[in-house]
């Protein structure tokens, strides 16, 4: 994983080394089909040339190396203005960065110093006219550079700022829902159920007031319905708070006091994880053990987290009696798991595997969750 983040900064250090050795290339082709030009001549286009490489890391001590010894070369050995290349590319990066007065009285010096030289008047006027426009450019493309990463960064800013406030207005409005449909439970099936546990519970009390025995489906109906009575208010809870009551691990410990074989594996640096994704990752652990106790029969259930440096992956594999010939219809369970890793920008693999069993796979993003 540390590979795949230090590719950038690598690229972009290659691609600083490439502009250098281009442009020193260039001046340095030049330089060789005239005669006149010595060592000292080719050390300067190479100083000049080289430091460009080092743009990114310290623009302005760049530009005045590349300034500094491009004079110095114009001075000793009186070029042609393709000379001006490194001092050029210097002046553009630097006025990028935001540095355009240093960049301005760069390319001032350096024209200042090369009207100096040349063997007629008129040359000279010709050749610092295309240098001045050359630099005036430089600075004014590095300028508008500038400003185009600027409304780059603002127009991805907004773009983030809109995607939060919908996940936000989205978040607000499940969580209405979730409220509207307890309260919907509430008034209409705790009512009912407590309406039949109550009449259970006096039927079986007449009776055996009277000595009489009690019916075995009148037991049955007022076990049921105190068992429903406790699960709909644990749910009537979960639909008003939404938030996991535990761990994968609680959750594995309390499969395995079920009776369903699960083994957990924690691969990566594990670490505190943001609170949506840590409720997704619950929810997730939760479905795929739910799904393994009520449809793989008699199998083993294996868990395994991989934190990586910038995702966190879930498996849920069993050794159940899935068929890939017959692959299952998804149902609420799977549809909601994946509806909720699309939300954090993950994906979801579910399906029978080929040895047999079922498998579920999910990828979610650490930074879209941070």
């Amino acid at each position: 994983m540390s590979g795949h983040v230090a590719d950038p900064a690598l690229r972009g250090r290659l691609a600083d080394a490439g502009l250098a050795v281009v442009v020193g290339a260039l001046v340095l082709t030049v330089a060789a089909f005239d005669s006149d030009t010595t060592g000292l001549d080719y050390a300067l286009i190479a100083l000049s040339s080289a430091a460009l490489a080092f743009y990114r890391a310290a623009p302005l001590k760049v530009l005045a190396a590349s300034t500094a010894t491009g004079i110095t070369y114009v001075l000793h050995a009186h070029p042609g203005p393709l000379a001006a290349l490194p001092a050029f590319a210097a002046v553009h990066t630097a006025a990028r960065v935001g540095h355009r007065g240093w960049a301005a009285a760069a390319a001032g010096a350096y024209l200042a110093v090369y009207a100096t030289t040349g063997p007629t008047a008129q040359e000279v006027v010709e050749r610092t006219a295309l240098l001045a426009g050359w630099f005036l450019c430089a600075v004014v493309t590095g300028l508008a550079d500038r400003n185009w990463q600027a409304y780059l960064r603002q127009t991805e800013q907004r773009a983030l700022e809109a995607e939060r406030t919908r996940e936000e207005a989205a978040l607000r409005r499940a969580g209405e829902e979730r409220l509207r449909i307890a309260r919907e439970l509430h008034d209409s099936l705790t009512h009912s159920i407590s309406i039949v546990k109550l009449q259970a519970g006096v039927a079986v009390h007449l009776a055996r007031k009277r000595g009489e025995e009690v019916p075995p489906a009148l037991l049955a109906i007022q076990e049921a319905g105190g068992e429903a009575m406790r699960e709909l208010r644990a749910t009537l809870e979960v639909l008003r708070t939404d938030e996991p009551t535990g761990t994968p691990a609680l959750l594995v410990e309390r499969a395995r006091a079920a009776g369903l074989a699960v083994d957990l594996t924690v691969t990566g640096k594990e670490r505190p994880l943001p609170a949506t994704l840590d409720h997704a990752l619950y929810r997730i652990v939760q479905e795929a053990l739910t799904n393994a106790a009520r449809h793989a029969g008699p199998a083993k259930v294996h868990i395994q987290l991989d934190y990586g440096e910038n995702e966190l992956t879930i498996w849920a594999d069993d050794d159940g009696t899935a068929d890939p010939a017959r692959p299952p219809t998804p149902g609420i369970g799977l549809t909601g798991m994946r509806e909720r890793v699309t939300a954090l920008g993950g994906t979801l693999h579910t399906g029978p595997r080929a040895e047999g069993g079922f498998s579920v796979r999910a990828e979610l993003p650490l930074e879209a969750a941070g």
